[in-house]
């Protein structure tokens, strides 16, 4: 299932407004998608707002999963209080403008939270009180992965996926599976390099994470371009691009229908700056499944231009 994630719609990714994400909120759910992935931090609140604006239009066609824990200042696993979870999650409750959450997940907190009988007693209590009704987590590591879903009361995990992106195949996808958690597979098109769409000379915004994230200056440089050093991930762009023309799709899209034929992937999340590129997105999902040639011409790009850049950091 192909959903759309909702960062753009908030801030880091240059200038979008609030009609233009309205329109992306519209355009991908006439297109299909009924999953929408946000978090409190996104504009600092902003993208939750403008679903809230989005669900009084649209009122029952989507699940809104939204995340919480980064506004913790210093983010430190001390912050991860029960009383702090519930002042986050009134606050998105607040900012969406409903009375229950439908899937809360702790926004890549820091590795000891994991463990944390605590937080997650107090999860517990949420959901028992009508608050939330399930919580996830997202996280980095292939490691957080798996403590995450070895949690019994964990619904989800959302973690960097994509054809850059391959350790999750090798542990935490059959994890998952055996243990009846969903995987959420974000940053599907590598912050844009699996479009298809920038080469050496693209230049980004001074306010998109692209610019001012490239070395990890501001959060988990894993999350900009999948931790692929620019320069090598637009040269293995190219060559998935010759894949992509030879089946007749665009670079999205075959990187897009990568990701949903993993088995175990609930829903994957690319986002959208406007209309089109949200029903293209969605598009996604109606191609027929990868073939095997295809799917070994994706590996074979990794094994031999990304691996050793990533495979062993997340």
């Amino acid at each position: 299932m192909v959903g759309l994630g909702c960062w753009q719609l908030g801030a880091d990714w240059g200038h979008v407004d609030n009609a233009d994400a309205l329109a992306v909120l519209h355009a991908a759910v006439d297109s299909g998608v009924t999953f929408l992935d946000t978090a409190d931090v996104y504009g600092d609140g902003r993208s939750e707002q403008l679903i809230s604006r989005f669900l009084a239009e649209r009122p029952g066609e989507v699940m809104v999963a939204t995340k919480c824990g980064r506004r913790a200042d210093p983010h430190v696993p001390a912050a991860f209080t029960p009383a702090n979870l519930r002042a986050w999650i009134d606050r998105s409750r607040a900012n969406l403008g409903v009375e229950r959450l439908d899937l809360v997940q702790l926004h890549c907190p820091p590795t000891p939270v994991l463990a944390d009988d605590e937080v997650f007693d107090a999860l517990d209590a949420l959901v028992a009180e009508g608050l939330l009704a399930a919580y996830g987590v997202s996280v980095e590591t292939c490691d957080e992965a798996l403590t995450a879903i070895a949690r019994p009361g964990v619904a989800s995990v959302q973690i960097i996926l994509n054809a850059f992106r391959r350790k999750p195949l090798e542990r935490v996808l059959p994890a998952a599976r055996e243990a009846g958690v969903g995987i959420i597979a974000r940053v599907p098109l590598a912050s844009g390099l699996l479009s298809g769409k920038y080469d050496e000379h693209t230049i980004f915004a001074a306010d998109d994470h692209r610019t001012y994230n490239r070395h990890g200056e501001s959060f988990d440089v894993g999350e900009t371009f999948s931790g692929v050093p620019y320069e090598v991930g637009v040269t293995a762009a190219r060559s998935l691009a010759e894949v992509a023309t030879g089946l007749g799709v665009d670079t999205a899209a075959l990187a897009l229908r990568w990701v949903v034929d993993q088995p175990g992937v609930s829903v994957v999340i690319p986002g959208a700056r406007n209309a089109g590129q949200a029903k293209a997105n969605a598009a996604a999902a109606e191609l027929d499944p990868l073939a095997a040639d295809t799917l070994a011409a994706v590996e074979g790009i990794y094994d031999e231009q990304i691996r050793q850049y990533v495979h062993d950091r997340w």
